[in-house]
């Protein structure tokens, strides 16, 4: 147990941006444990990696199990993982319809109960999840309803836990990103995608990372959801 080192909690944890999450929070004096499917073992003392199926609900209880036996506190969960597929309506399956929900919803849903648990119990902490500006900014362009009923309940649902857990010293946010540089998108697409962007770019990892880093640090921001699109929320 590392005493005195606040814990951070991430899923999705093995590539992309929380990959970068975790070596943001290590980088600030965090313990971190990161989960996946296909999370490599680690030798940091500091880094915790456990494997799994976030939308299995028995993932999340022991992601959260697992951090508290071996650093002895929670201070925040990323809920990082998620799917995205974009086809139209009528042409999603229904095992398209339950993987995007088993990932998306039941991840965020199982992780963050057995995590607001343990900050409800030492009194703080912050649990952040990413969304899409898709949400509440759709384009023809990427037909994204799947997206927008999971992503969507969570920011809905994070609005909901910031009041709930208010007075008790937990802060709930979302980050809203537009179309970021990950190794989901080739690169015979990003002409594409960053067209879709008023600034006429996609955004980088360190952008996401950074504005979740602004919110770990922002003890007066709660309920917020903050977007980091490149203009598509203002209109485009």
């Amino acid at each position: 147990m590392s005493i005195g080192r606040k814990v951070a909690v991430i899923t999705g944890a093995s590539q992309g941006i929380g990959a970068a999450l975790v070596e943001a929070y290590l980088e600030r004096g965090y313990s971190v444990v990161g989960t996946s499917r296909s999370i490599a073992p680690s030798s940091n003392p500091n880094l915790l990696t456990i494997a799994g199926d976030i939308g299995d609900p028995a993932t999340g209880r022991r992601v959260v199990d697992e951090a508290l036996a071996r650093f002895g506190r929670i201070d925040t969960l990323v809920n990082n993982a998620g799917i995205f597929l974009a086809a139209p309506f009528a042409d999603h399956t229904a095992d398209q319809y339950a993987q995007v929900l088993s990932t998306n919803v039941n991840g965020f849903f199982f992780t963050t109960q057995a995590a607001i648990e343990a900050m409800e119990k030492q009194g703080s902490g912050h649990v952040v999840s990413i969304t899409t500006t898709l949400v509440e900014h759709p384009t023809a362009k990427v037909p994204s309803v799947l997206a927008s009923l999971s992503k969507g309940g969570i920011a809905a649902a994070s609005r909901s836990l910031a009041i709930e857990y208010a007075t008790r010293g937990i802060r709930v946010n979302t980050v809203s990103p537009g179309i970021i540089k990950t190794p989901l998108h080739p690169v015979e697409t990003h002409e594409f995608l960053s067209a879709l962007h008023p600034v006429g770019h996609m955004g980088e990892i360190e952008d996401i990372v950074g504005a979740i880093l602004y919110l770990e640090n922002a003890p007066f921001v709660t309920g917020e959801t903050l977007h980091v699109d490149g203009g598509q929320y203002a209109g485009f």
